[in-house]
């Protein structure tokens, strides 16, 4: 039997799955289950108290992470010109227009991120079937649609994630690596929990934050109290 070292076992002794955590502690928990040789991605999952059939309580937004992802994130720009030269020079990983959406169309996908200037909008739609399912679709609500891609790919490259609401209201992102410390997982958490808080659709009835978890790749979910995270994004403005 393999032998687990103190940060584990303090962690399965302090984990009960029912118990309600303050953030910083159910982030201390998820590392402690990180004993995987790969670095695990930690994620929070938000459970939200929204209607997505709805569209005004759709909610799709993007967040920066101020300590980044802890991955390198491939970014496509369509583009052509003067705006395919800043795509360049600001880092993106493929670059083009007609030349890009035909490759697209033949099944290349080797990217995480898409960024379309307006004016390609038009080809970039017929991909809908391709991009739409896998999340990669532009969309000005995500600043993915734009005449400034540089500045764009900058803060995408930079730890800039796109969330979005699924058919049961939740909405799922990742917020580090289990390699980051606690206070750098903690920052990037409190900046999700602050985006969704303004992110509240005037709309929505009754409880907003209806429940939240924190995970690593492959360890089990340790829950934290919405009351209490409600109550923090108060005290930084945003509850």
């Amino acid at each position: 039997m393999a032998k687990h070292g103190k940060k584990y076992t303090d962690s399965a002794r302090r984990y009960d799955r029912d118990r309600l955590h303050d953030a910083t502690e159910a982030i201390e928990l998820v590392k402690g289950f990180a004993t995987k040789r790969f670095d695990e991605t930690i994620e929070a999952a938000f459970r939200l108290g929204v209607d997505p059939r709805k569209a005004d309580q759709m909610i799709r937004g993007t967040v920066s992470l101020p300590q980044g992802t802890g991955k390198s994130v491939r970014v496509a720009v369509f583009a052509a010109g003067d705006a395919a030269r800043q795509a360049h020079e600001a880092g993106a990983d493929v670059v083009g227009s007609d030349d890009l959406v035909a490759k697209v169309e033949g099944g290349f996908l080797d990217f995480d991120v898409a960024i379309a200037t307006p004016d390609l909008m038009g080809q970039v739609g017929k991909l809908g079937r391709t991009l739409g399912p896998r999340g990669l679709m532009p969309n000005p609500k995500t600043g993915t649609v734009t005449t400034e891609v540089g500045k764009a790919v900058g803060e995408f490259k930079a730890g800039k994630v796109e969330y979005r609401t699924d058919r049961y209201g939740n909405v799922h992102v990742p917020i580090g690596k289990a390699s980051f410390d606690v206070a750098g997982l903690v920052a990037n958490y409190d900046a999700v929990l602050d985006e969704l808080m303004r992110a509240k659709p005037a709309s929505a009835k009754g409880r907003y934050l209806k429940a939240v978890t924190v995970s690593s790749t492959m360890g089990p979910g340790v829950k934290i109290d919405p009351t209490r995270a409600i109550d923090s994004a108060a005290v930084r403005g945003t509850g």
